[in-house]
């Protein structure tokens, strides 16, 4: 059993094109985070800080007849086996982070490989349910999927290019960088903007933005999240990503086009969100 949890929490890789978070989802990152920096350090006081006295760790799995199977891991267990001197280091490399809070409670998802020192063991996501306390965040629960093909080895070039391409995107936003903003898409890129008539081709867009981009910057978003997936012949992408805006947290997704000249943006749809306990009165407000 010893031998799951600790294959099950093993220490962080960062990529550096994971986004990077502010505000309360940033802290919860960074207690994640503390955990992982304990395993490498060996340190199980380090970690124990981070979780909840009542907090539980799961594993789910399919054996070897095709069945899936739930495994309960113990705590106390895999704070002393961290404790203990051990050969090889736990790496676990993070391709992705989703962080959704609300409140006092936040949920963090995240697809991983993990690697016994240099060798690949086994892949697959990790959800973290954490909780604030005070003012801090604690992992209540941990769980776990494992298997052992179709693992990530690394991020590949063209997530490295996309993900170069859209910060670089919001970032000519910004600067009011209007030639790489209009240039990063295709002629025929189509932006759907928050409000019910915002459906511009590129060069409407242009011509409406224009007062804004004359401006030192057009408007500022920033991604904190964001999921890349590619078309089987990796000619087309498509992706979503959270926003922090002026308007609060939005929700961007498009479509991206491998052209002679690189990716290049289709499609764009910008959406503000609105939570579920307060629609009724954003209905009602829409309609007055």
């Amino acid at each position: 059993m010893k031998k799951y949890i600790v294959l099950a929490l093993c220490s962080l890789f960062v990529s550096p094109l994971i986004a990077q978070f502010t505000g309360e989802e940033a802290a919860v990152k960074a207690a994640i985070e503390q955990m992982f920096d304990g395993m490498r350090a060996g340190d199980s006081s380090m970690i124990s800080a981070v979780f909840h006295p009542e907090a539980r760790l799961h594993t789910t799995y399919f054996n070897k007849e095709g069945f899936a199977q739930l495994k309960i891991g113990d705590l106390d267990g895999f704070l002393k086996q961290i404790g203990t001197p051990h050969d090889k280091v736990y790496d676990e490399k993070i391709w992705s982070y989703d962080i959704r809070v609300d409140d006092a409670l936040a949920s963090v998802w995240t697809e991983y490989t993990f690697y016994l020192g240099e060798e690949k063991s086994h892949c697959g996501v990790n959800t973290f349910q954490m909780v604030k306390i005070g003012s801090n965040w604690q992992i209540l629960q941990i769980t776990d999927t494992r298997r052992k093909g179709g693992c990530k080895t690394e991020m590949t070039d063209s997530e490295t290019e996309i993900n170069t391409l859209l910060d670089a995107w919001h970032l000519a936003a910004a600067k009011a960088d209007e030639a790489t903003f209009f240039g990063s898409m295709t002629a025929d890129a189509i932006y759907i903007g928050t409000d019910a008539s915002e459906r511009w081709l590129r060069d409407e867009l242009k011509d409406w933005s224009k007062k804004y981009f004359d401006r030192e910057s057009a408007w500022s978003f920033k991604a904190t999240e964001r999921q890349v997936h590619l078309s089987d012949d990796g000619q087309y992408a498509w992706w979503n990503e959270s926003l922090d805006t002026w308007m609060g947290i939005c929700r961007g997704s498009g479509v991206l086009q491998l052209t002679t000249n690189g990716w290049k943006i289709k499609q764009y749809h910008l959406s503000v969100t609105v939570p579920n306990d307060k629609i009724q009165a954003f209905i009602d407000l829409v309609k007055g």
